[in-house]
């Protein structure tokens, strides 16, 4: 095995440089610096994470706490975070918060105790206060995505702010026969996104004096699957929409699929509009509200690699996650009727 003594040989320079050089600790010059890394690549040299942490006294380790690993919006969001960590050399350690509350008590209470992570990114799980005290008593940097949290530096999209976008961007092309597909009880869970969506929806239209219709709402669960189930009830029904928000990408290219299976045509017949910036929007040429989940994830990346800097520049101080309207091909003026 290579030692740390032939990388400074080679390198020209001492063990102690090196050791700075490549945990990125210290002060080493960027010319040093370089030749330190190209003797351990050819070496072979990789820094024992054991060492590394009896030395600095971190692990450099960061736990992921999510809901689900199955979801393309938590994926890609852990993609952000895994991608910028790793640009620093940090690992993570994933933690799935299961929906047994006595596994999830010990994960609070066990599991981030055992001082394996140096700090822990929290996606889109809304921390009660117990759980919030078991986190505040390891000491270390907490950093919410998703939602607010007055004990922890939490980093959040406007979902009203949102909703309001897509469902304005829908009366701007002059339809008033607005559908909303959003979520089932079961799926309203941690920080109630899908509530704080479909209040979005409801202030839009009251703001353009146009009435909320019971009849245009259908609940799925932020599936294709369940968009096209949703999207086929409500062009079943005797008056059906000229457009549909969908409260996710996914359940709005549901949408578009059981649109074009009557025989309707988007947007000419129908528009649909979603939310999240998903990878096949650009495909389906989905009309979407971007709320960019991989830079979320890089974000709180960023966000906790400054807190264990110490560093009071914070992304407390900047806490709104950005959102953007992409207007592709599902959306057009409204039919006339």
């Amino acid at each position: 095995m290579v030692g740390i003594d032939e990388v400074a040989r080679r390198a020209g320079v001492s063990t102690a440089t090196v050791s700075r050089a490549l945990s990125g600790r210290g002060q080493v010059s960027a010319a040093t610096r370089a030749r330190v890394e190209d003797a351990a690549a050819a070496l072979g040299y990789v820094v024992s994470a054991s060492a590394s942490s009896l030395a600095s006294g971190r692990t450099r380790n960061i736990g992921v706490v999510v809901p689900y690993l199955d979801r393309w919006f938590f994926s890609t969001v852990l993609a952000g975070v895994a991608a910028a960590l790793a640009r620093h050399g940090y690992d993570i350690t994933l933690y799935a918060v299961s929906e047994d509350p006595a596994a999830r008590t010990q994960l609070f209470r066990t599991f981030l105790r055992r001082q394996r992570v140096d700090g822990i990114i929290a996606i889109s799980i809304e921390l009660g206060e117990h759980e919030s005290d078991e986190l505040a008593r390891l000491g270390i940097p907490v950093i919410g995505i998703g939602g607010p949290n007055a004990r922890l530096t939490s980093l959040a999209v406007d979902d009203v702010a949102v909703a309001r976008l897509a469902t304005e961007h829908l009366i701007g092309l002059g339809h008033r026969a607005i559908a909303h597909i959003g979520a089932s009880p079961e799926f309203d869970l941690d920080f109630h996104i899908p509530t704080h969506r479909r209040q979005g929806f409801e202030l839009a239209l009251a703001e353009a004096g146009i009435p909320m219709r019971p009849d245009l709402w259908e609940p799925a669960d932020f599936t294709i699957e369940g968009g096209f189930a949703a999207a086929q009830r409500l062009l079943d029904g005797s008056e059906h929409p000229t457009a549909i928000f969908a409260a996710s990408d996914e359940m709005a290219i549901g949408a578009v699929l059981a649109a074009r299976e009557r025989g309707l045509r988007v947007p000419e017949d129908l528009s649909v509009i979603g939310i999240d910036g998903h990878e096949l929007g650009s495909f389906f040429r989905l009309t979407t509200v971007d709320q960019f989940p991989k830079a979320q994830g890089e974000r709180a990346a960023e966000a906790i690699l400054t807190a264990l800097e110490g560093s009071e520049d914070a992304a407390a101080t900047t806490p709104d996650l950005p959102f953007e309207l992409v207007q592709r091909g599902t959306t057009a003026p409204a039919p006339s009727r």
